[in-house]
């Protein structure tokens, strides 16, 4: 007992220490280096909560009987003053969204048959509630009905800000906020070269991930023209994007720059939220901020300002992989099982391949992909090629790792969704396309 006090004020303190110099940047990174045996997998996704009586989203009422009937199941509420936002059990934690999507946040786990039997687990209760409150689940990158002045928002302080200021920076950046869905992964690195390895395997990737989880077709009940209309809102969202810079060997300090000379979304003081669209890091740390009484940054602030960069994949004490359109439950191990696969299991012989690229080529398949999909160009050839490359990529590695789950099979298994991708060249969003636009149907939407 007095050694977890003794950890709890150990881990207060450091969140508590002031970061005036980038080295204090550098140092909290270099504190998320772990060893390779103790490598974890943090699985995110969000989804979409319709009415259905009537096809509209949820508004915040709704959730609140949501969360009162998911604490049955053990989980706990967390509140932001008098309003529950979340909930947790465990390493856990059910979050709300701005247009009250909600987010599973995954405990830290050890492969993917853990990570897939807490979805399936989730599902189970969440499948339950939403029978009970009369809702629908919507597993799509883009809400594919509603348009942005029906979708209701929640008391969460920071939305109210945000839905000020990202409108200034980004075209598009209230529809990423109440009309998107992605499904997030994050993974650990063993040191500062490992991670500058990682990195930009993950940045260089992205055009392939785009096509390969596209998943955001239609769009206000109509095609949209956009594989992942997700993915081009994103394009379109302040503090969003894909730098070059992310495509270079980038390593600590250089993205310790990168954040310094970033943005401030908002600061938070007192217990209350302010804009900080006049800032950038640099001026917190050199304490120019006289709405804050000009105090320095902590731990807890540089924590709040990283994850409010939100560029394709970002640095924390671990690394977020963010590309990915949110998918049904059916391929929703898929797309953290294949960059396992590839990051966990043949790191060097996919970094090999990626440094070949060229960065601007790189570039401009990340435009062109939510538009065209597997026929993008990159290299000279499509990205129907390079994602067939990197699944057999992925693939090794996985038989590499060689973990096994009851039945004797090893996370390969989780491949199968996009084996059938490539199989039948057909990705979500051509299905959902297909399937749709022949009567327009709003079920065929709904999970199942």
């Amino acid at each position: 007992m007095l050694e977890n006090h003794i950890l709890h004020f150990k881990k207060t303190l450091f969140s508590k220490k002031m970061i005036v110099k980038k080295e204090g940047i550098i140092e909290y990174f270099k504190s998320g280096i772990k060893n390779t045996s103790n490598f974890k997998i943090g699985v995110e996704h969000e989804k979409f909560l319709f009415n259905k009586n009537n096809n509209k989203r949820i508004d915040y009422l709704k959730i609140k009987e949501m969360f009162s009937a998911l604490i049955e199941f053990g989980w706990n509420p967390v509140f932001e003053k008098e309003n529950i936002v979340a909930l947790n059990k465990g390493g856990r934690n059910i979050t709300l969204e701005p247009g009250n999507q909600i987010e599973l946040s995954g405990d830290k786990l050890n492969n993917m048959h853990e990570a897939c039997a807490e979805s399936q687990n989730y599902l189970f209760e969440l499948k339950q509630v939403t029978k009970k409150l009369n809702m629908n689940i919507v597993s799509a990158g883009f809400d594919p009905i509603s348009k942005l002045n029906e979708i209701p928002n929640n008391p969460k302080q920071r939305y109210k800000i945000m839905t000020q200021d990202m409108p200034l920076g980004g075209e598009l950046s209230l529809d990423m906020m109440y009309r998107t869905c992605g499904t997030q992964l994050n993974i650990d690195f063993n040191s500062e070269k490992d991670f500058v390895k990682k990195f930009k395997i993950v940045n260089s990737v992205v055009p392939i991930a785009i096509s390969l989880f596209a998943n955001s077709s239609i769009l206000e009940k109509k095609n949209s023209n956009y594989l992942s209309y997700r993915s081009k809102v994103w394009q379109s969202t302040s503090r969003a994007g894909l730098p070059k810079l992310f495509l270079e060997s980038l390593n600590f300090e250089k993205y310790a720059d990168f954040v310094i000379n970033f943005p401030i979304l908002f600061l938070k003081h007192n217990d209350q939220y302010i804009s900080g669209r006049k800032y950038i890091f640099k001026d917190f740390m050199e304490g120019k901020i006289d709405e804050i009484d000009n105090r320095l940054p902590t731990q807890e602030d540089l924590a709040t300002h990283l994850s409010t960069i939100f560029t394709e994949n970002r640095l924390k004490k671990y690394i977020e992989i963010r590309s990915m359109d949110s998918c049904g439950w059916e391929c929703l191990c898929a797309g953290p099982a294949f960059n396992i696969g590839m990051l966990y299991g043949n790191l060097d012989e996919v970094h090999e391949l990626v440094s070949k690229w060229d960065k601007d080529k790189i570039i401009n398949a990340y435009l062109e992909a939510p538009k065209k999909g597997f026929n993008t160009q990159l290299m000279g050839k499509d990205l129907y090629y390079w994602s067939c490359i990197l699944l057999n990529l992925s693939r090794k590695g996985l038989e590499n790792r060689d973990i096994l789950n009851k039945k004797g099979n090893n996370e390969t298994i989780f491949l199968n969704h996009l084996q059938k991708v490539i199989d039948n060249k057909i990705t979500n969003a051509d299905h959902m396309i297909s399937k749709f636009s022949k009567n327009e149907n709003l079920d065929e939407l709904y999970d199942k």
